[in-house]
């Protein structure tokens, strides 16, 4: 048995783990170890004896451990069980990889991944942002700026708080945009704004000088205790301005980015422009929230058909005065004619717009030869 195979499976994890730490976060970190330590306890609680990679079998290790991931009180969540099997795929392709192990195959497979449930982002209705809005506007204080700030630019709450005191650029020609830091998705990106924008902006700048942390802060949003507890501290802020404003329900700061990306896509923003400024990596994320403007596209396109129809509708000729006596035939046709010549004509007189009055010209001629083709077919005799 070689050297490697001598180690404990708590080792050779962890190894991994410890060669992951140079391209990854901490918090990806800790959610592996959290996923060896969940396996580990679940193969030594059932199976002590297996203690090396090569001991490792889909059925019972794996398959035992998925059904202990879904039957443990509180289960975990679907979310949750893709990390847990995405984390344990990458280590195991690792291991694989490295040469110095031999792990049998199909030890996770694509079934083993449960369906995500799709859910819809959750704006805030126009009323409730309108009152809002106005109560954040009106109380004018640290937190409240910062919530204006999430509201208008559509950031994460993560990006809002790692943004430094010098994220506002001037691009020229009275161009400015918001730069987000690396976040998330390890993207940073520039979000336009508008005058609103650079006044909170500004007005932040004020406020974070009255803050005990923004001495030792160089972020815009100076935090005291770290970005978990600014985070809580935001989310209690909005929800008491909720409150106090009669709002109908009771919202969370990622409601106000959902808010933002609806609002735009109901101004007419593309939705490859919706997807840049939101920072989604993926068109399929930005797509989620089509259907919640599914009211707009009705109503777009209930108005775009009454518009078609009319464009195509055929006109309904009122019958005067002058021609409800008439006989049908080709001398009430003709006289017809000569009338709406006649009223063309003294309409076309009245006009100042010179290209009206050169298309109305055009249509006088037009209906002079149709008069002429219907005198032809007069009875000579008539």
């Amino acid at each position: 048995m070689s050297q490697s195979e001598q180690r404990s499976l708590e080792q050779i994890f962890q190894t991994q783990i410890d060669n992951l730490a140079t391209t990854l976060k901490p918090g990806s970190l800790h959610a592996y170890r959290l996923v060896v330590k969940s396996f580990l306890h679940y193969l030594g609680t059932h199976y002590p004896g297996v203690d090396a990679p090569t001991a490792l079998r889909r059925n019972p290790h794996f398959l035992g451990w998925l059904r202990h991931l879904c039957e443990q009180d509180p289960p975990l969540s679907k979310g949750t069980r893709v990390l847990y099997l995405v984390c344990f795929r990458r280590l195991l392709n690792d291991l694989l990889l490295s040469g110095d192990y031999s792990i049998p195959e199909g030890l996770i497979v694509r079934a083993d991944f449960p369906p995500l449930d799709q859910y819809l982002p959750k704006p805030l209705s126009p009323e409730d942002d309108r009152l809002l809005q106005q109560h954040l506007q009106g109380n004018d204080d640290l937190r409240s700026n910062a919530l204006l700030l999430l509201r208008a630019t559509g950031m994460r709450i993560g990006e809002l708080l790692h943004l430094p005191t010098d994220c506002l650029r001037d691009l020229g020609e009275e161009k400015w945009a918001l730069h987000v830091p690396l976040g998330k998705l390890h993207t940073e990106r520039l979000v336009p704004v508008d005058d609103d924008v650079r006044r909170i902006h500004t007005r932040l700048l004020l406020l974070r000088q009255y803050s005990a942390a923004a001495a030792r802060s160089s972020f815009l949003l100076p935090q005291l205790t770290g970005h978990q507890a600014a985070y809580y501290a935001l989310r209690k802020a909005l929800a008491k301005a909720a409150r106090q404003a009669g709002c109908s329900a009771r919202p969370r700061p990622h409601q106000l980015r959902h808010t933002y990306a609806t609002e735009m896509l109901r101004l007419g923003v593309s939705l490859t422009a919706v997807k840049e400024l939101l920072g989604h990596k993926d068109i399929r994320m930005t797509m989620r929230y089509i259907l919640i403007v599914q009211d707009d596209l009705q109503r777009q396109y209930r108005l775009a058909r009454q518009n078609m129809a009319g464009l195509h509708a055929i006109p309904q000729l009122t019958i005067t005065d002058s021609t409800a006596d008439l006989t049908p035939g080709i001398p009430a046709i003709t006289k017809s004619l000569a009338t709406i010549r006649h009223l063309v004509e003294m309409y076309r007189r009245q006009l100042s717009d010179d290209q009206g009055r050169r298309k109305l010209q055009r249509l006088g001629k037009r209906l002079a030869k149709i008069a002429d083709e219907v005198d032809l077919l007069r009875d000579p005799q008539e």
